[in-house]
C-alpha cells in the first residue's frame, strides 16, 4: 500500500483506500462533526477521534494540510540549522501521523526514530498500519495533558494539539517539551486564536533558554500589537475528493494557513527578515511585507535592483528575505 520513501505522493498514496468501504455521505458527516468540534471554544479532555471511521474521515482529510504545514516549518528549521538533524523525534498529540511523515521526508536520508503519541487508541492504530513500511516509529497511547512525561529527545512537534488543551495542560506540555527536547516545532491553526498560542507557547520557550528558529528573525517581543494583527502562513494542498464533498467548489486544491514556532538549545542563523504576506506584483516593481530584528516593514523591490528583483518575484509568503545569494 506504501511507497518506500515519506513524501506528499507517497502519503496520499497510502490514504487512497482509507475510505474504501465506507458510505461517502458518513466520511462527509464524520469530518463536519470533527470541524465543528476542533471549532469549539471549550478545550476537551477526552479523544476527539472516537472509532475508525471518525479516524479514517480525519486521516483522509486533514493529513494531507498537516503534512504541508509541518513541512513548511521544518524547511525553516532547516535553513536555520542546515547542518543539524535530530536522531530521535516525539511527536506529541500525533494522531495518524501526519508530522512524523513531513519529519521523517525532511531528512529522508537519515530519518531520525519516532515516538506517536496520542491518547487516541484509533488514530494510532491506523497511523501504524499507513506507516507501515514507510516510517521507523512507536506508536504509543498516553494522555496528552500535565501529567504528560517525556523522554529526552532531539525534537519534539506538537501540531495542531494546544487547541485541544486547558491553558494550564498547554503550559504544562510546553514546559515538558522544552525539558525533554534539543529543538521544539509547535504548529496550530493560523487564525488568531491559534497565533496566540503560539506567541504564548513561543514565550515559554524562550523563557527555557531556547533560541528562536524560525519563523522569528530574533528572539524578542513580537512586533505585533496584540488584537490589530497575527502571523500566520500558508500552505497549498491539494483537494481529495472528500475535500470538495465537504466544503463545495471546484477547485483542485486549498490554501492551508498555520502558526508556528520553531525553537532550539544549539546555534542557529535565523532568517534576516521574513515575508510576511504573499508579495504584491506590480509593473516593474515588488512589495514585500517583512517582520525583521527592527520590528514589521515594507520593502519596495524594482528592476533597479537587478538579480534581486526576480528573487523578488519569485519570492513567496513566508520565504526568508533576502535570499542567502544576496547577502
Amino acid at each position: 500500500m506504501n511507497a518506500s520513501a515519506p513524501s506528499a505522493d507517497s502519503l496520499r498514496a497510502a490514504l487512497a483506500g482509507l475510505l474504501d468501504g465506507l458510505p461517502p455521505n458518513r466520511a462527509a458527516q464524520a469530518v463536519e462533526r470533527l470541524i465543528a468540534n476542533y471549532r469549539g471554544t471549550t478545550p476537551t479532555d477526552a479523544p476527539v477521534l472516537r472509532d475508525r471511521s471518525d479516524v479514517a474521515a480525519y486521516a483522509a482529510y486533514r493529513m494531507p494540510a498537516t503534512f504541508e504545514a509541518v513541512r513548511g516549518v521544518l524547511a525553516a528549521l532547516r535553513e536555520a540549522a542546515p547542518d543539524w538533524a535530530p536522531r530521535t523525534h516525539t511527536d506529541v498529540g500525533g494522531g495518524t501521523g501526519a508530522a512524523s511523515w513531513a519529519v521523517a521526508e525532511a531528512w529522508e536520508e537519515e530519518p531520525p526514530r519516532t515516538t506517536v503519541l496520542d491518547w487516541a487508541e484509533p488514530a494510532l492504530a491506523l497511523g501504524r498500519e499507513l506507516a507501515g513500511g514507510v516510517l521507523d516509529a512507536e506508536w504509543r497511547r498516553e494522555r496528552i495533558g500535565s501529567a504528560l512525561g517525556l523522554a529526552d529527545t532531539d525534537l519534539v512537534t506538537v501540531s495542531y494539539v494546544l487547541k485541544e488543551l486547558t491553558e494550564a495542560d498547554r503550559t504544562a506540555l510546553v514546559t515538558e517539551a522544552a525539558r525533554a527536547a534539543q529543538a521544539v516545532v509547535i504548529v496550530e491553526p493560523g487564525t488568531p486564536d491559534g497565533y496566540e498560542r503560539i506567541i504564548a507557547a513561543r514565550t515559554l520557550l524562550i523563557d527555557a533558554g531556547f533560541t528562536v528558529a524560525a519563523p522569528c528573525p530574533h528572539s524578542g517581543a513580537c512586533p505585533i500589537v496584540p488584537g490589530t494583527d497575527w502571523c500566520h502562513f500558508s500552505a497549498r494542498v491539494s483537494r481529495s475528493s472528500l475535500h470538495r464533498q465537504v466544503k463545495g467548489g471546484s477547485l483542485p486544491y486549498e490554501d492551508e494557513k498555520y502558526a508556528y514556532v520553531a525553537a532550539v538549545r544549539f546555534p542557529v542563523t535565523p532568517a534576516p527578515a521574513r515575508i510576511t504576506r504573499r508579495p504584491q506584483i506590480r509593473k516593474g516593481q515588488v512589495l514585500l511585507e517583512l517582520c525583521g530584528p527592527g520590528g514589521l516593514g515594507r520593502e519596495t523591490v524594482t528592476k533597479r535592483h537587478g538579480p534581486l528583483y526576480k528573487q523578488a518575484r519569485d519570492g513567496e509568503w513566508g520565504d526568508s528575505w533576502p535570499p542567502e545569494e544576496e547577502l
